[in-house]
């Protein structure tokens, strides 16, 4: 019998799922995704939801184009295609790794056309965004 494909939860609050995230002393990570995105599949499937299955990675997935409400880290509801939107994202997948009131603390991880070494960059995005949370 296969493995159901990870996947990730919807954000849905972004102050009270970065409170859980840095009570694990962790950044919260959130995909952007687009529906029907080959490339947001592999990073969902191979990546971030193995991390998040495996070792309770703190990951949430946003998606382009969702009418779905998310209350972003300021408290304001909105859709998730605006939430988007306000960050200046036009690519998906894109990863953000966000610290302490809602402030990125890594470089964004932009697109997944570099499937040999995606895996690679987001270790080294994951270190330097908990490296910024502990300084």
């Amino acid at each position: 019998m296969m493995a159901a494909p990870a996947t990730l939860p919807t954000a849905v609050s972004l102050p009270d799922e970065l409170a859980q995230a840095l009570k694990k002393g962790s950044p919260l990570l959130v995909m952007v995704s687009l529906d029907g995105c080959p490339f947001c599949k592999v990073a969902r499937q191979n990546y971030l939801g193995p991390m998040r299955e495996q070792e309770g990675l703190p990951v949430v997935q946003v998606d382009m184009r969702s009418s779905r409400a998310i209350q972003d880290f300021k408290g304001v509801t909105l859709t998730q295609d605006a939430l988007i939107r306000s960050w200046g994202i036009k690519v998906a997948p894109t990863v953000l790794f966000f610290g302490r009131g809602g402030v990125e603390i890594a470089e964004r991880l932009v697109g997944g056309y570099i499937p040999d070494f995606y895996g690679a960059y987001l270790d080294e995005r994951l270190r330097l965004a908990r490296a910024a949370l502990r300084s």
